[in-house]
């Protein structure tokens, strides 16, 4: 299969911190990945070195079959990248900040294109204010709009959603969905739960490693669930996992009288499960 993206065996050291170990990550295209982990765990190194602001230490890279390094300006013409704090001239406007940033892509009809943009981040009545008149959420918008303004088959976003309230991040999510609706690869990084499940895909990291990489339902499903039923006034808890397959054989086995009279499942959250897998990595490294 030909992923978008693809890295090998990749790890960065910055003398005497190794802030990836040997990572394996792959992402087809029209998919959105996000990357989860606490601060530190690597996922803003990972961007950088697949947009090829940095190199890696060992392993292999590529983004649209192209080598972040070697084939750099290639590759930046196809795609789009937002970093975790907005990299934007305070003293341009909206439209001239995304013009700026669309002229190396040598996008054709970049005057239209700039507009496009302007209307899909929602900015059009704001689009000649200068930016350092903006909240924080619109020079989000700003920064959203000057990664897509080359029409990008993959985006690579930062914390895109940190720090804004709740409105503009379903905004957000809903603008990242219909890029991946059209064909366009989108990787988030991020620590919010609320982002995460959103994602087609998760991969939970910690400490440079790719603890686990699956769909958000998928993870949870595999993770301990807690049924709980009331009946003839008495609680009873089972704790199961994969819960969709195996909880139609539990309720079998009670038979589903007529007794019973309210079930509730209460499944761990993806921080728990982040938290748990954390935990039982660095528990295996010490007793290593």
């Amino acid at each position: 299969m030909n992923y978008v993206i693809n890295a090998r065996g990749v790890t960065k050291r910055f003398k005497k911190i190794t802030a990836l170990r040997e990572l394996d990550l792959r992402l087809e295209a029209g998919r959105v990945l996000g990357l989860l982990g606490p601060n530190g765990a690597g996922k803003t190194t990972l961007i950088r070195l697949l947009v090829g602001a940095i190199r890696p230490t060992d392993g292999e890279i590529s983004v649209l079959g192209l080598h972040p390094i070697k084939q750099k300006n290639e590759l930046r013409r196809q795609i789009g990248y937002m970093p975790q704090t907005p990299a934007l001239y305070d003293d341009l406007s909206p439209r001239e900040n995304i013009r700026f940033f669309g002229v190396p892509s040598h996008a054709g009809d970049l005057k239209k294109k700039v507009e496009e943009v302007i209307e899909f981040v929602g900015l059009t009545d704001r689009a000649s204010y200068p930016v350092h008149t903006f909240s924080g959420g619109m020079k989000q918008r700003v920064s959203l709009g000057c990664a897509l303004v080359n029409k990008p088959k993959v985006i690579l976003l930062d914390e895109p959603t940190s720090g804004i309230d709740p409105k503009l991040r379903e905004q957000f999510w809903q603008h990242f969905r219909h890029l991946a609706d059209e064909g366009v690869t989108v990787l988030v990084s991020t620590h919010q739960m609320d982002d995460a499940m959103h994602c087609d895909e998760l991969a939970i990291i910690h400490q440079g490693q790719v603890l686990l990489n699956k769909s958000p339902r998928e993870i949870l499903w595999e993770n301990n669930a807690v049924v709980r039923i009331w009946r003839d006034g008495n609680l009873e808890e089972h704790r199961i996992k994969n819960y969709p397959d195996v909880l139609p054989a539990l309720l079998h086995s009670l038979g589903l009288d007529k007794n019973v009279k309210r079930i509730e499942i209460q499944e761990e959250g993806l921080e728990e499960v982040m938290l748990r897998l954390v935990k039982d990595k660095e528990e295996q490294e010490l007793s290593a």
